[in-house]
């Protein structure tokens, strides 16, 4: 054994601060391109049960991080797709601390997932919360017989991201969010 065995390559881009108020495209891809989340019928993606799943954790996450705006979003039979919008981490700190405070009274269920907050929300720390938060519901769903047993994981080790530079970078990205069920057949991601 090599002392690099666990060594990973990160897809991140090496100096760039995932905290910066910006756009973010976000691609994460289910283990194995399984396709667990519904299929395209016509062009049109049908969600099954995690898919509903998936589309309502996805949306909670603006309890969760409140200077987080979702845009554009997609779940594919195998992968989502999703525009995240940071606004601004002044303050974060408080906030986070209130909005954890508030998940502990109101909804305990979600308080049990949540870890310590901290201060600065993030790119992998959103992706972080949002897979940990889907992975936990999916096990909930197998033990009570809605969902199939899966293989270990539900989603790829990493995630796909690209910031989003200007306004025509992003008219390109959500165009292309919007299509992907329509170009379902053409997508790399549709073949495991």
């Amino acid at each position: 054994m090599t002392k690099y065995k666990y060594n990973r390559r990160s897809l991140r881009l090496k100096h760039y601060d995932y905290a910066k108020a910006g756009f973010y495209f976000i691609t994460v891809c289910a283990q194995n391109k399984e396709h667990l989340f519904g299929e395209i019928v016509d062009g049109v993606m049908v969600l099954n049960v995690a898919g509903e799943m998936v589309n309502t954790l996805w949306y909670e996450m603006m309890d969760d991080f409140p200077n987080v705006h979702l845009h554009e979003f997609v779940i594919m039979p195998n992968h989502i797709h999703g525009i995240i919008e940071i606004v601004d981490n002044v303050g974060a700190d408080s906030i986070s601390a209130l909005n954890h405070d508030k998940k502990i009274c109101m909804d305990p269920k979600r308080a049990e997932m949540d870890s310590a907050p901290t201060s600065t929300v993030d790119i992998p720390r959103i992706m972080q919360s949002f897979k940990r938060h889907t992975t936990l519901q999916y096990i909930k769903m197998v033990k009570n017989n809605t969902l199939p047993p899966f293989n270990k994981r539900i989603w790829q080790r990493n995630y796909y991201e690209h910031v989003i530079r200007d306004d025509v970078d992003y008219e390109r990205v959500a165009t292309y969010i919007i299509n992907n069920p329509v170009t379902w057949d053409d997508d790399v991601l549709s073949k495991p």
